[in-house]
């Protein structure tokens, strides 16, 4: 229900969602709550969904941290074009991929750009384009009028529990431990080739 309030709340105060744009939405709120299994540990369902990261779990889950894994699986189960590999270029388990999948695909757009962040985005935080690093991934879920602070859903977030999906209202900062990362940047979902859906 929270999902579908979100996503009525935006389209009464901006432009009609996409709906790719809005399956991102409902999928990403839909999560807020998981916490990782053990709950002390970085283990979780959504790199163990891409094989990605150490199987020490004792369960099914897989261990790293995962807010980028989180991210890249909300695109995919939405239906967006998504292709994962630990490789660069390919959106992986490193925030920064996003960063690098926007600028190959033209999706990029850097805080300051003039740019409106859109619901389904994935905001960029703590970006360094000479390393090619970033501290934070989240999905966008509402544009707040303040384009360096929407609101988001974070996977890894920790501030309601040591890993957990969870919702930051006017995020301008990575809700991740000790890194106050600044907002760099969105970075928008397209639909697959030959896909029926519409893209943001």
């Amino acid at each position: 229900m929270a999902a579908g309030l979100a996503i009525a709340a935006h389209l009464d105060h901006g432009p009609p969602l996409t709906p790719l744009r809005a399956r991102i939405v409902s999928i990403a709120q839909g999560q807020v709550g998981y916490t990782t299994d053990p709950a002390d540990t970085y283990c979780n369902k959504f790199s163990a969904y891409w094989y990605a990261g150490v199987n020490d779990c004792g369960n099914g889950n897989l261990d790293e941290e995962w807010c980028a894994d989180f991210a890249a699986w909300v695109w995919k189960e939405a239906g967006a074009l998504v292709a994962y590999q630990l490789t660069p270029g390919y959106l992986n388990g490193n925030s920064a991929s996003f960063y690098v999948w926007g600028t190959d695909h033209g999706t990029w757009h850097p805080v300051g750009s003039g740019y409106t962040p859109q619901p389904g985005d994935v905001a960029v935080y703590g970006l360094d384009t000479g390393a090619v690093t970033a501290v934070h991934v989240a999905v966008v879920t509402a544009d707040t009028g303040n384009n360096a602070a929407p609101d988001v859903v974070n996977g890894d977030g920790d501030r309601t529990g040591y890993s957990v999906v969870e919702a930051g209202s006017a995020q301008a900062y990575a809700d991740v431990k000790g890194k106050g990362a600044p907002l760099s940047g969105y970075v928008s979902p397209s639909s697959p080739p030959g896909s029926s859906s519409s893209s943001g």
